[in-house]
């Protein structure tokens, strides 16, 4: 699989979380349902300071490597994180190199096997905050295209 490397600067999300853990699929189910609940509820309508509806799935506070726990954020990049609403975490993305994948295909299997290409491929991950951006490419379920950003040394 083909990668780029790109510097980030630092910048801040707002969204729902939960904690979660790749062991026995259960990220797969505690993600699925963070999605659903975030949709549902149309939860990006209450996130301030949005910069657009672009929406980030962060990968943070890991335990130790892909296999600990670690904390998953579905929201969107703010231009603040003054004003978290009750229920809400806000994040600070550090600045840092990233390797940068390309999913496509149909949703959300096409993300599953960038990350399994990741979980066995990757060298040199920081673990500190990795992300997947769903923007107007992601839209379409059945043909998607997704960036996946993923925080290296």
């Amino acid at each position: 699989m083909v990668f780029e490397t790109v510097p980030i600067h630092p910048f801040y999300i707002i969204g729902i979380s939960v904690r979660t853990t790749n062991q026995n699929g259960q990220a797969q189910a505690d993600i699925g349902e963070l999605w659903g609940r975030f949709l549902s509820q149309n939860l990006i309508s209450q996130i301030p300071n949005k910069e657009s509806n672009v929406i980030y799935c962060v990968y943070t506070d890991y335990e130790s490597d892909y296999q600990g726990p670690y904390t998953t954020i579905l929201g969107c990049r703010v231009s603040s994180l003054e004003a978290i609403p009750p229920g809400f975490t806000g994040i600070t993305i550090p600045a840092a190199t990233y390797q940068v994948y390309t999913s496509q295909g149909k949703l959300p299997e096409c993300v599953g096997q960038t990350w399994n290409y990741i979980w066995q491929n990757a060298q040199n991950r920081k673990y500190s905050a990795d992300f997947d951006v769903y923007d107007s490419q992601s839209q379409t379920p059945e043909s998607a295209t997704v960036k996946t950003y993923l925080s290296v040394n």
